[in-house]
């Protein structure tokens, strides 16, 4: 599928994205989800990654995408999230041929860099996309990677055609990091590592992620997290409506006391949205 042509340079960053499909999607987290919970925080998870890339392209040149599959889902990105997000086809068999199959096509529409970015951190910082942005367009070749706690990767920023990067990597190991950056350092590039953030998909993140969103916890207590308004009313709707909590082994959802920040102000807003249907 072609995209959009008039890039006008800028970071392009791909989510590497999924139509929800309850049992096919975010199967991990099936237990303590179900299939409809799974696919429901698929959704709220996309709906916040994208909110986040079009908050950070207001302070650097950034240009949001989803590669997506399976073929012929098309209608449910376009139906779920902003317009703004262009469209990349990019299902093969082969993750490692996903990403670059994403990575060849940002370029092609005209950016001088190009991101893959995953759809499990949807409080990942949005300082972190706009540094990645900003390395990125820094003179000379080099790569950018985000680091996941899990050995893999959240984010992988590069500005050429590099196939090598995405070659001999085992795929959904902890391996993934560590051979990224081997093949990094084959190709004599430049690496910049970005701070360590975690992948919602298993009961320990999904635990990680309620006391992000309600206990005023960060992953990494330097970085402000993003709000992910949607994943968060989500979260508190099904913690009031069904026994989330107690399958996920925490206490209810309660705005923390005592939080006098931006942070505070933001997860204020963001149980007050309604949950995605």
């Amino acid at each position: 599928m072609p995209v959009k042509s008039d890039a006008d340079g800028g970071c392009g960053i791909a989510v590497m994205a999924k139509a929800s499909q309850p049992g096919r999607t975010k199967t991990r987290l099936v237990p303590p989800l179900t299939p409809e919970e799974a696919a429901a925080f698929n959704t709220a998870f996309l709906k916040d990654v994208s909110a986040n890339l079009q908050t950070a392209a207001n302070t650097t040149p950034i240009h949001g995408y989803l590669a997506f599959g399976p073929p012929g889902s098309e209608s449910f990105f376009r139906q779920t999230l902003p317009r703004e997000m262009g469209l990349i086809e990019a299902w093969y068999p082969n993750f490692g041929d996903c990403l670059f199959t994403a990575i060849v096509k940002l370029l092609a529409a005209g950016h001088s860099s190009a991101v893959v970015l995953n759809s499990d951190s949807p409080t990942l910082p949005t300082s972190l996309l706009i540094e990645a942005a900003d390395v990125l367009a820094r003179p000379g070749d080099r790569v950018v990677i985000g680091p996941s706690c899990d050995g893999g990767y959240y984010l992988l920023g590069i500005k050429r055609e590099h196939r090598r990067l995405f070659e001999d990597v085992d795929w959904s190991t902890d391996r993934v990091r560590r051979q990224s950056i081997e093949r990094a350092r084959e190709i004599g590039l430049e690496l910049h590592e970005l701070p360590c953030w975690y992948d919602v998909d298993d009961l320990e993140t999904l635990r990680m992620l309620y006391a992000e969103l309600f206990g005023g916890r960060s992953f990494n207590p330097e970085l402000m997290p993003n709000p992910a308004r949607h994943t968060a009313a989500l979260m508190r709707s099904l913690a009031a409506d069904s026994d989330l909590a107690e399958r996920l082994g925490v206490a209810a959802p309660l705005m923390p006391a005592g939080l006098d920040s931006e942070w505070a102000t933001a997860l204020r807003g963001a149980i007050a949205v309604e949950p995605s249907p």
